[in-house]
């Protein structure tokens, strides 16, 4: 099991969500505390190390680290604004 801990403005993204959204995500973020890393991708470019997980048209980007068994949640977006 992994601790899950969000970037402040990833937090602030995830608060703004509708609520069936927010459900659908923190539904992802649970799998992701539960070590659920498939289909999870990992990113090049600007978020290099980082990975993804699909969330219904939502994004979550993470940071997995593994000395700590963290999550940190970096951020959570619609798939036209992720990227």
């Amino acid at each position: 099991m992994y601790k899950i801990a969000f970037d402040k403005d990833a937090e602030k993204e995830f608060l703004k969500l509708d609520s069936g959204v927010q459900k659908i995500v923190s539904a992802k973020i649970l799998d992701l505390r539960d070590g659920n890393f498939f289909n999870d991708k990992l990113l090049k470019g600007k978020h290099k190390g980082k990975f993804r997980k699909w969330a219904g048209n939502y994004r979550i980007i993470y940071l997995k680290e593994n000395d700590y068994l963290v999550i940190s949640i970096v951020r959570i977006a619609h798939i036209k604004e992720v990227y």
